[in-house]
């Protein structure tokens, strides 16, 4: 790397890149936490001063709105594939709890980014986004069933939500990941029996 400052050069200043940041700013609320973060840790760990943060994101509730955004669309589940017509729901509801399983314990950051938001944060707007999402993914979840004619499609949705926060607390905790699979695979036997209910 050159020394451009002892050579009496200045370069062009590296363009900010929005996107690299927000991604930056993504990972630190899912290893850290939305509470835990300031926004001098942010400017920092991003690269720019608190006047362009502002600039860029407006407020660090809004860079957390777009950071749970970019979550979901980049690890969050697949449960159109698994709820699809045609899977037996039984199955689909196994391969979402399995997914979730797997991607709580994947990356330097454990758990759900979107249901750990949700638990308590003390920013009402950063909270009240995270519990949207999350009842945004439950709706979801719900519709899916419903359209495969389930006559339980809101107990279900509840079931695998009350089933995903578990999942997430305990990755969060520390749970290792083949344990966090077989608690997987028995909740999916418990949606299972009910499902054969109907």
């Amino acid at each position: 790397m050159c020394d451009t400052e002892k050579k009496g050069v200045r370069g062009r200043p590296r363009a900010f890149d929005r996107d690299e940041a927000l991604a930056k700013a993504q990972a630190l609320f899912h290893l850290k936490g939305y509470d835990a973060l300031s926004v001098a840790d942010l400017t920092a760990a991003i690269g720019i001063k608190p006047p362009s943060f502002y600039a860029a994101f407006g407020s660090k509730a809004a860079l957390y709105a777009e950071a749970l955004r970019l979550y979901e669309k980049n690890e969050g589940l697949d449960v159109a594939s698994a709820l699809a017509e045609g899977v037996p729901l039984s199955d689909g509801i196994a391969d979402v709890l399995r997914q979730a399983a797997d991607a709580y314990v994947s990356g330097d950051a454990r758990g759900c980014m979107v249901i750990e938001g949700a638990r308590g944060i003390i920013d009402p707007d950063a909270g009240a986004e995270a519990r949207a999402r999350m009842e945004a993914s439950r709706r979801f979840i719900r519709d899916r069933i419903a359209a495969r004619g389930s006559l339980q499609a809101d107990l279900l949705a509840d079931y695998i939500m009350t089933a995903f926060a578990g999942l997430s607390a305990s990755a969060r905790n520390g749970m290792l990941a083949e344990r966090l699979r077989v608690i997987a695979a028995m909740a999916a036997d418990g949606a299972a029996q009910h499902i054969d209910k109907e």
